[in-house]
């Protein structure tokens, strides 16, 4: 039936008077107001309207040379790269400050504070340079060179260089020459309270220190980035991991004088995939406890890592006289070549020019698992456990470990207050005291990389 069917003229009629002809117009306009929107006339219904799209936000892109930056490696740019980065965390809307390629920009000692407004981005395209002379750090914290803190939805990347010309701090090193004092040596590059941080593509050189430091950071992705500087460059890591969690990484080369990864103190859910690695330290858990203190690092997954020419493997290193804990770590599908103390556990690790106090008290490791590593030592004792009287290590697991000697000689394990089992072919033999009940631990890297 329609819906106007009352405005039709009586069939019975045979013609309609101009009057039932203008009601019946005027009626119709009405209804036709009724259900449609006018201007200055609100329906009583509304009809469906399609939704207006928000405007899109154009990013803001700040070139570091549209503030004074000369690129020339001579010239000091710190002020440039200082008012862009203001600019930058101020803007309501996304910004990128770009550092442009085949320019070489001196920068000093900076801090790049936040909270900002919105998301930032820094792309470094081009080589950004520390000051050579160590004296420029008088007056300053000598820990420090880039610097970001409080900083949330930072991206740091670019196929640019970040070079720290490390070479005078190194020659003043105590571990270089040990008549000289004994000095803190910047971080090339420091994440502090930064939140959904992602750093990808760049590559470090020659750091002063550590070339990458996150602390007190959450939520971390770091891929495709190289760190490289001579294996006799002293405490040289290429990344720490200090007090943070839910740390990615994967997809990188790291060749240093120290570490390649280390991760210390109250660090939890860190991931590390496709990592090469190597001259350098190899990948550490520790040092925890110095100074007795308290420490803790757990629900670690290392997967996929080469290893190479490095004077340890896997290794976890705690002092007499520290407290906590590391547990629920696992290292699976290694390959190592021509390396030194492949798989360590030392719970009596002193870097210190002087004898180191025997203790007590100890950081407590338990639930190890290393599962399918292979490769070649370049010493006869490929494994090595050496654990606390007090605290011994518990639940170590061993699967399918292969680790031959680099020279073709036989390989040995060592076990010290080590208690665990193994699975499947294990060389060298697990020399552990005692075999426990437990499942070890076979985490699976990729449901466990979904919780980032």
């Amino acid at each position: 039936m329609s819906f106007f069917f009352f405005l039709r003229p009586s069939s019975s009629s045979s013609s309609s008077s101009p009057q039932s002809l203008c009601l019946i117009c005027t009626v119709f306009i009405f209804l036709v107001l009724f259900l449609i929107n006018v201007e200055g006339f609100k329906p009583l219904i509304q009809l469906p309207r399609s939704p207006a799209a928000r405007p899109r936000l154009e990013t803001k892109i700040l070139y570091v040379n549209q503030f004074g930056a000369k690129g020339d490696g001579v010239q000091d740019d710190t002020d440039a790269f200082r008012n862009a980065w203001k600019i930058a965390c101020a803007s309501i809307t996304k910004a990128s400050i770009v550092i442009p390629h085949d320019k070489k920009f001196l920068v000093r000692p900076i801090s790049f504070g936040g909270p900002c407004r919105a998301k930032v981005t820094v792309t470094i395209s081009g080589t950004i340079i520390a000051p050579k002379d160590p004296d420029v750090w008088h007056g300053l914290n000598p820990q420090k060179w880039l610097y970001f803190h409080g900083v949330n939805h930072l991206t740091v990347r670019g196929s640019g260089i970040i070079n720290g010309r490390g070479h005078k701090w190194w020659s003043q090193s105590c571990k270089i020459n040990a008549t000289n004092p004994c000095e803190h040596a910047p971080t090339a590059i420091i994440f502090h309270r930064c939140k959904k941080l992602r750093v990808r593509d760049i590559a470090l050189i020659n750091s002063q220190r550590t070339h990458i430091a996150f602390t007190n950071s959450f939520r971390i992705v770091v891929s495709g980035i190289k760190m490289i500087a001579p294996a006799s460059s002293p405490n040289t890591d290429g990344l720490h991991i200090s007090s943070s969690s839910r740390v990615n990484i994967k997809d990188s080369i790291i060749r240093t004088g120290d570490d390649c990864i280390s991760i210390v103190g109250n660090s939890s859910i860190i991931r590390i995939k496709n990592i090469a690695c190597g001259p350098g330290h190899g990948i550490s858990v520790g040092s925890l406890g110095m100074g007795n203190s308290w420490a803790q690092v757990h629900d670690v997954i290392v997967d996929q890592a080469f290893l190479a020419h490095t004077k340890n493997g896997l290794r976890i290193k705690t002092w007499q006289g520290g407290r906590g804990f590391a547990s629920q770590i696992t290292f699976q599908n290694v390959l190592m070549e021509n390396v030194s103390h492949p798989i360590i556990i030392d719970q009596y690790y002193c870097d210190s020019l002087t004898p180191c106090l025997n203790q007590t008290l100890a950081v407590k490791v338990a639930n190890i698992s290393y599962v399918s590593i292979k490769g070649t030592s370049a010493t006869e004792e490929s494994v090595r456990f050496a654990c606390s009287d007090s605290f011994p290590c518990e639940k170590l697991y061993l699967e399918e470990v292969q680790l031959l000697s680099y020279t073709g000689k036989n390989t040995s394990s060592f076990c010290w207050e080590a208690q665990g089992l193994t699975s499947g072919s294990v060389d060298p033999p697990a020399c552990f005291s005692s075999n426990g009940t437990f499942i070890g631990q076979k985490a699976d890297s990729g449901s466990a990389l979904q919780s980032f």
